[in-house]
């Protein structure tokens, strides 16, 4: 038998697997923060409008719009006439204000939730590139593995041992 350390080493043509994958990670720019590089480019009113549908779309701004109105429903139809502000029939005021809110709301989450897509489509760009640069790694580990596979098989042969008869055992 021939010594395994005396065999012939595997041509040259082929770079190494470690080689390859240098190479792939060269190509590759480092990784990037995201929501930091998205963050820190909004301007200053982009942050006021995040800030406030981030605000206005959860349930404890519910709660508040909630309690103002049966606290205004409330004053305005079960206290005496003398402590009352707003007619018990029409609710003027309380119709303006509400209106009033909405109207200013609507247009500004609206830019809210045009910023939170913006951000998205960036995350979402940001996964492609990490699950593309996770591919070209894996092909390289792949093709590795089948170097690493050839290299077994040649060993197996060169030692004369029948691999389907070791299988089976």
């Amino acid at each position: 038998m021939t010594d395994i350390a005396q065999a012939p080493a595997a041509p040259a043509a082929r770079p190494s697997a470690t080689a390859r994958l240098k190479a792939v990670r060269a190509k590759h720019a480092a990784l990037k923060n995201t929501h930091e590089e998205v963050t820190n480019n909004l301007s200053p009113l982009n942050k006021v409008a995040l800030f406030i549908t981030d605000r206005v779309g959860t349930f404890g701004f519910f709660l508040i719009i909630f309690a103002w109105t049966v606290i205004w429903l409330a004053w305005n139809t079960v206290l005496p006439t003398s402590w009352r502000f707003d007619p018990a029939m029409g609710f003027v005021l309380y119709l303006f204000l509400c209106n009033v809110i909405q109207i200013l709301l609507m247009p500004l989450i609206m830019v809210g939730q045009n910023l939170q897509g913006m951000h998205s489509e960036a995350r979402a760009e940001h996964d492609l590139e990490v699950n593309i640069k996770a591919e070209q790694e894996i092909e390289v580990i792949l093709q590795h593995l089948e170097q690493q596979n050839e290299i077994l098989m040649k060993m197996v042969e060169k030692l004369g041992v029948d691999v389907h008869e070791v299988l089976q055992r």
